[in-house]
């Protein structure tokens, strides 16, 4: 027996474990790539996926040769940048100030409350902004700013609030969810260290700084490498549902998921919807590469693979 087939039965009970993930995996990740070949025909649903004609890169004609494709392309790299940025930093500092309190039951419960939103749909995140922006009714310019003596904003007209709320929505929504993983972290780190530095009379700021942020500093790089697959790709809902599809706002809403639904919904050609997911996919590859290229060159030890 071969050693890989004698570490595979050695450790064969973990093996198993694995397998239903797997399976998922392949089933959803790898199975669906077969269809990449879309992208390079004109799908006829008479002939068939199979029998339909190749018309090689017609499909990306679509995307590349449109008017608005620095508009949409800017927009979904900055919006993905700073989301990445904010929903990082918000998500450490809670996790940091989750782990300081030292009452477990009002941790777990500030954990459970700011997770909840993670499992809204953005549908119904939608409303519940729609019940503040409501430029008659709604909580902003009906309480608050009635009450500081300013006049109703119509929020879904002015796009220069918009970048900020997206920003604030994200957040919201994404926060908790991403704070698990670096809660998770930093329980982990021996509290010995802790311990030590309590003893040469360091604050809990300097004990965040010199060794939960070390400690949790791998995992950060990780998350950011991973995170950069998706900079191409933006949240559907987020930007369509919340903003109500307001044509006034697309110059600041506008990403390549919702044009490439906005102009497919009238052409009804999927060959070129499949043409823009593969361009997206293959950005975000592109980009993982990248970003792990430059962390392996500043510290190989950090890099992902």
């Amino acid at each position: 027996m071969s050693q890989a087939m004698h570490r595979l039965w050695k450790y064969r009970y973990l093996t198993l474990m694995l397998l239903p993930t797997t399976i998922v995996i392949i089933l959803h990740s790898y199975l669906p790539m077969f269809g990449v070949f879309i992208a390079f025909k004109n799908i006829n649903y008479i002939d068939g996926i199979w029998r339909s004609p190749w018309v090689g890169l017609d499909n990306f004609d679509f995307l590349f040769s449109s008017g608005s494709l620095v508009r949409i392309t800017r927009n979904t790299i900055l919006y993905s940048l700073v989301f990445m940025v904010v929903n990082l930093v918000a998500s450490v500092a809670f996790a940091v100030g989750v782990n300081e309190l030292r009452k477990r039951w009002l941790a777990r419960g500030y954990q459970s409350l700011i997770i909840l939103p993670h499992f809204l749909s953005m549908v119904v995140v939608s409303y519940l902004v729609y019940a503040f922006l409501h430029p008659e009714h709604g909580f902003v310019n009906a309480t608050v700013l009635r009450w500081l003596g300013e006049d109703a904003i119509y929020w879904y007209t002015e796009k220069g609030y918009w970048p900020y709320i997206l920003v604030l929505v994200n957040a919201w929504k994404g926060v908790g969810i991403g704070a698990v993983i670096y809660i998770a972290a930093i329980a982990g780190i021996d509290p010995e260290y802790y311990e030590a530095a309590v003893i040469d009379g360091a604050s809990k700021w300097k004990q965040t700084i010199h060794i939960t942020l070390p400690s949790i500093q791998a995992i950060i790089i990780i998350m950011t490498i991973l995170s950069m697959g998706s900079i191409f790709n933006a949240d559907f809902g987020l930007f369509y549902q919340v903003p109500q599809d307001s044509g006034a706002l697309y110059p600041v809403t506008d990403v390549v998921d919702t044009y490439v639904y906005r102009s497919l919904m009238k052409m009804n050609d999927i060959g070129m919807s499949s043409a823009a997911a593969l361009v997206q996919s293959v950005v975000g590859f592109i980009m993982v590469i990248l970003t792990n290229w430059t962390v392996r060159r500043i510290n190989p030890e950090q890099a992902l693979f």
